[in-house]
């Protein structure tokens, strides 16, 4: 006699259980995958890193390159699975992370069906593409998707805020031309303007510093503005995520009976640190 597993209802299609394992984390299998490929996704971009370096690559590149096809095949293989358990296929492929999804596995394909990809390689423009990888972790972490959301609301706040700093680099940077001229290093406006964005940055390479004593007065003052002007972005960005935060309100009050786990919330069937199932959102307020 067929028994029918607890994770599928019956009259549930192979593409609606594919679709709750990859995109859903309630439940033990959905939490499983999303653990695999966490950890894939650190492995490989470890791989990519420890291929750069030039005596690893010598000394272990056959052990690189069978890593690389096995990651490629199993991130190619998510990839399909990701467009078979969603309706609209499209939708994904040109959504952030379908796009981060493609550009995992397109550089390994891409050498193996175009021959003549093969000299890119050797300047390693494909090759480091598979870094991209590591974006994909952002679909994972909550926090990262506040934070995104808190850029994107203050977008309009930011630009205004860098469109006054370009100005202010640009003035400045034209009176340093004036003042210092080409035989000091500052041959030209955009060279100025260059050396006014590094030093407003407090970054100051070094390769261009002023030499009389108004133009070293001019970069202290432009040294001293840039402390204050580094954390106008960082409070923008701070303030719209506090919004957002309470604006979510107080975290949802269901727990697991099983080990204690709160935080979950009204939709949530199955505990992500024990797996057991979790009482229904009104259990608590009828006992």
């Amino acid at each position: 006699m067929d028994r029918a597993a607890p994770d599928r209802p019956p009259g549930q299609s192979w593409r609606q259980r594919l679709h709750r394992v990859i995109w859903q984390s309630d439940t033990p299998a959905g939490r499983l995958f999303d653990q695999v490929v966490v950890v894939a996704i650190l492995v490989s971009v470890g791989v990519v890193l420890m291929d750069s370096v030039r005596g690893w690559h010598q000394d272990w590149r056959q052990v690189f390159v069978v890593t690389e096809w096995f990651f490629t095949l199993l991130f190619t293989v998510e990839y399909l699975a990701r467009l078979a358990s969603v309706e609209r296929p499209l939708r994904y492929v040109l959504s952030f992370f379908g796009i981060v999804d493609l550009l995992a596995v397109l550089p390994t394909w891409l050498a193996l069906f175009v021959p003549e990809l093969h000299a890119l390689i050797d300047v390693r423009i494909l090759r480091l593409l598979r870094i991209f990888r590591i974006l994909r972790l952002t679909a994972y972490v909550d926090e990262f998707q506040v934070m995104g959301e808190a850029l994107w609301a203050s977008r309009r706040k930011i630009l205004v805020f860098l469109a006054a700093v370009l100005m202010i680099d640009l003035v400045m940077g034209t009176l340093m031309y004036v003042v210092e001229g080409p035989e000091n290093g500052f041959e030209d406006i955009p060279t100025s303007v260059y050396w006014a964005i590094t030093a407003m940055t407090t970054v100051g390479f070094g390769d261009i510093a002023p030499r009389t004593g108004l133009g070293r007065f001019i970069a202290s003052a432009m040294m001293l503005v840039g402390w204050g002007t580094l954390a106008v972005p960082t409070g923008i960005v701070t303030a719209e995520m506090t919004v957002r935060r309470h604006a979510r309100g107080p975290a949802p009050a269901r727990s697991c009976d099983q080990c204690g786990a709160p935080g979950y919330a009204a939709q949530a069937r199955y505990c992500q640190q024990c797996g057991a199932a979790l009482p229904p959102p009104d259990a608590r307020a009828k006992a």
